[in-house]
């Protein structure tokens, strides 16, 4: 894993730095002129923790948020508000996309896909 190096000299933030003509990775001060070469060629890691299949979870407060678009041309099946967002994604097991709708309404949150 890696870890944040800091200079011997100043002991400020040292930066990964690639020496073109050696073909080694460096890490180097901005601050003064010390530069060290790396012990580890790995700069940055992302672990995901989760599993590949997890699905996606569609939360209640999507309704809500401005950037989806909204259409008044469906009715919820559990309250009847005629008013949800909508918006595609894949779905596990699936090829191609799905539309999913989720009621405006604030004491509802229904979701259904088409």
């Amino acid at each position: 894993m890696s870890t944040m190096k800091f200079c011997r000299e100043c002991n400020n933030i040292l930066y990964p730095r690639e020496d073109r003509e050696k073909k080694v990775l460096l890490y180097a001060c901005r601050n003064c002129d010390h530069q060290e070469v790396a012990d580890n060629n790995c700069v940055y890691r992302n672990e995901v923790l989760h599993s590949a299949d997890e699905r996606t979870q569609v939360l209640q407060d999507v309704a809500s948020d401005p950037t989806l678009p909204r259409t008044k041309s469906v009715r919820c099946a559990n309250c009847k508000h005629g008013e949800a967002v909508f918006f595609q994604a894949t779905s596990r097991g699936e090829e191609g996309m799905t539309l999913f709708f989720v009621c405006c309404n604030p004491n509802c949150g229904h979701r259904w896909r088409d």
